[in-house]
This record gives structure tokens, C-alpha cells and sequence, in this order.
């Protein structure tokens, strides 16, 4: 007998009538979304993969019916393991954000970051809890950004991944994070911004960056930090304008040619992004004397 189908949390809310507004894929085995809903129910039957569950508006008329819970409002978190099983009601409007994580990927971050064996990984399963910190994290760091823009790609993976880290620290029960000092060696520094400035058309993302230093992501966000001033993303948006600046010097570039160049999905995001560097659109920037 074939084994029947375990419904991912997006296909059951799918399937439920919520409305996906948005979503997107940071790496594999990690991707978000974010969801309308009115009324109805919704049945999560064993999920392959964890869910990180953030209410942004209402939810007040929301029941967890297999626990006979309520509570739910905006900022308030849900918590829900990978094989869990559980049974929703909606009442009236929510609008709310998913981040769902495979547990592969859990597992790696907590044994590269936190130096936790991944057999004892044992996420709690929270329905409508505050955590001020996460819901923080998702309304000013995850939601500003554009998730299908690959200039995009590298700040989205480092709040995600912030999100895991903060589950871990905080929703695991058994976490010992494991100290970061210092800042990365000259070669791996040197090395990494090497690899940034041969890489820029692409959709750099933190892990990616990771690897070809040697650590973990954790670690890595870390070191960069003490060592460049400024969190990778930001390190990787600001050598994009600058190497915009110099590509724009020639009249022979068009401006979407340089976009693309600088790693920008879009000619009208790049256009934005210059502007809020430079003050100027790039158009006017290259007419100055």
C-alpha cells in the first residue's frame, strides 16, 4: 500500500480557503509565507517540517480546538513542531506569517551554533505565546523586504535565520549556545570579501557566504560583524552601489544593464535602492559633472 500524502502546513491552508499573499524560498528547506483568512477550519495532520506562526492583525476569534485554546491577537506566536498534529477555527479576519523550516536544517543550525546534538532537539509546541523579540524581528526585518528580489536575498536569509536562532535559544529545550569572540582571520576575511565582489549579480545569501568561509551562519554573522563593522547584508548592499557608482561612470552601460550587473531583479528596485544611497536616482547621479 503506498503511503498516503502528510499535507506541508501551506497545502492544508491552502486547501482550508486562507489566501497567500506572498511567499518565497530563501534555501532549501527554508521558505515563507504570508496568509489572509476569514473563516473556516484548517487540520494539520503530521507535517514534515516545523512552523513558525506570527499573527501581524486579528486572530482574536481564532480557536486551537485540539487544545481548546484561545488568545490569539496581533504579535502573538505559534510555535509547531514537525509531526504535530493539530485543529484550527477561524472566526473572522487574521492576517498572519509563516516561516516554515525543514528539520535538517534545524538540526544543522543547532549543532553548528549551538553545539546541540540534533537527537535532543525538542522543539516546544506554543500556541498564541509573546515573544516580542521575534514578532520585532519579523515586522521590521522580514516583511519590509521584497522576497522574490535576489538583491533582496541575502538581508531575507539573515533575519531568517535569526528567526531559527531565536527558536532554538528560546523554544528548544535543550539549547547551549556556544561563544563567539573575535572577529574572522585576515585570510577568511580577505577571502570573503573577494568572494562578495566576484559574486555580486548573484542572489548572495548568509549560508552561502558561510560555507565558503568555513563556519556555521551564527558564527559567521558574528565574526563578519567585528570584523567589517556591519552585518553581511548590509556589507553586501553598500559594495553594490559602489560598484553601480562605477559602472554607471560609463555612458555605454544602460541603467538596467547595471542592474543587473548589481545584482538587482529589477531596474525600478535598483533605481530605489541608488536613491536612498546616493540621494539621487541613477539617471540623475550620472549627469552630474
Amino acid at each position: 500500500m503506498e503511503q498516503q500524502h502528510r499535507l506541508t502546513v501551506k497545502e492544508a491552508l491552502s486547501r482550508s480557503g486562507a489566501c497567500l499573499q506572498r511567499s518565497g524560498s530563501v534555501d532549501r528547506g527554508l521558505s515563507l509565507a504570508e496568509w489572509t483568512n476569514s473563516a473556516g477550519q484548517a487540520f494539520y495532520e503530521r507535517p514534515d517540517h516545523h512552523t513558525l506562526s506570527i499573527y501581524l492583525d486579528g486572530g482574536e476569534r481564532v480557536i486551537r480546538e485540539d487544545k481548546r485554546l484561545s488568545g490569539g491577537a496581533p504579535g502573538k506566536l505559534c510555535l509547531l513542531p514537525a509531526e504535530h498534529k493539530s485543529q484550527w477555527h477561524i472566526g473572522g479576519p487574521l492576517r498572519m506569517f509563516h516561516l516554515y523550516v525543514d528539520p535538517e536544517l534545524l538540526a544543522y543550525e543547532a549543532l553548528t551554533s549551538f553545539d546541540v546534538d540534533p537527537r535532543h532537539i525538542d522543539l516546544m509546541d506554543l500556541t498564541f505565546c509573546d515573544d516580542p523579540a521575534m514578532a520585532m524581528i519579523v515586522r521590521g526585518g522580514v516583511l519590509p523586504l521584497n522576497w522574490q528580489e535576489k538583491s533582496d536575498r541575502i538581508a531575507l536569509d539573515a533575519v531568517c535565520r535569526l528567526l531559527i536562532h531565536r527558536i532554538l535559544k528560546s523554544h528548544n529545550r535543550q539549547t547551549r549556545q556556544e561563544a563567539v569572540r573575535g572577529g574572522l582571520s585576515p585570510s577568511v576575511r580577505r577571502r570573503t570579501a573577494d568572494y562578495i565582489d566576484a559574486n555580486l549579480e548573484q542572489a548572495l545569501t548568509l549560508d552561502r557566504l558561510a560555507r565558503e568561509a568555513g563556519l556555521s551562519t551564527f558564527h559567521f554573522a558574528k565574526m563578519f560583524r567585528v570584523s567589517f563593522g556591519m552585518p553581511p547584508h548590509r556589507y553586501v548592499a553598500a559594495r553594490r552601489i559602489e560598484q553601480a557608482e562605477r559602472l554607471l561612470r560609463n555612458r555605454e552601460n544602460s541603467i538596467a544593464a547595471v542592474a543587473s550587473a548589481c545584482g538587482f531583479g529589477s531596474q525600478s528596485h535598483f533605481s530605489k535602492a541608488f536613491k536612498a544611497t546616493t540621494g539621487l536616482p541613477p539617471g540623475e547621479w550620472r549627469s552630474l559633472p
